[in-house]
């Protein structure tokens, strides 16, 4: 019997309630060498919390994540490709800064979205922030409107090709002098790494015990 998109929901809220793989799968996405890398644990006082959103929704008799890349008028992490997200403001809790960021960066009604959980945080040292992502669903897909300071390109990746063992793959770039083996997700053109690749890669192993045959 084929499962149900609710089925799925369902048995991924079950999932992301139970122990998760934390740095164990972010590690097998992560840079080589990745300077300054240290557990979240460690720098959680020191460090400034921001959070992201791994946004589901159904489209096409499938179900898609969203990804944006980012602008060249924003602060931090310029040009890469991110989950929706950013620091954390004064007063309000996490969760509230994921779907906050995610209104503003892609226009998306928090009260559409339905957070189902989240994953391990994860410490970037570029930007010293300590991320905490969370999964949320909406019942269908959103009518994206990208914001023009913050978003340069919208991309939706089907959570069936999120799987394929092809879709990672790997190469040698030269980073601030440096020699860096960076694994990433290839999607079409684009290349996900980083911390980006690195919160996808437990969110990954967490689907691969849940992902039905919709």
């Amino acid at each position: 019997m084929r499962a149900t998109a609710k089925d799925f929901i369902c048995q991924l809220a079950k999932r992301l309630a139970q122990p998760k793989p934390g740095l164990k799968a972010q590690l097998k996405m992560i840079t080589y060498p990745r300077l300054g890398h240290q557990v979240y644990t460690e720098v959680e006082d020191q460090s400034q919390p921001a959070a992201a959103l791994i946004l589901l929704y159904p489209r096409e008799g499938g179900w898609f994540l969203v990804l944006t890349v980012r602008s060249e008028k924003v602060e931090a992490h310029r040009s890469q490709i991110s989950l929706p997200g950013g620091r954390q403001e004064q007063g309000e809790t996490l969760i509230q800064t994921a779907l906050r960021e995610t209104q503003e960066e892609l226009g998306v009604n928090p009260a559409e979205v339905k957070i189902i959980g989240q994953l391990t945080p994860l410490y970037i040292p570029v930007s010293n922030y300590c991320l905490y992502p969370f999964v949320g669903v909406m019942a269908e897909r959103p009518k994206f409107r990208a914001s023009v300071h913050e978003v340069a390109e919208i991309i939706e990746v089907n959570l069936n090709q999120l799987l394929l063992p092809s879709t990672k793959q790997n190469e040698y770039r030269k980073i601030r002098g440096q020699r860096v083996l960076i694994p990433f997700y290839r999607i079409e053109a684009h290349k996900i790494w980083g911390a980006t690749a690195m919160v996808l890669a437990e969110f990954e192993e967490i689907l691969k015990q849940t992902w039905p045959r919709l």
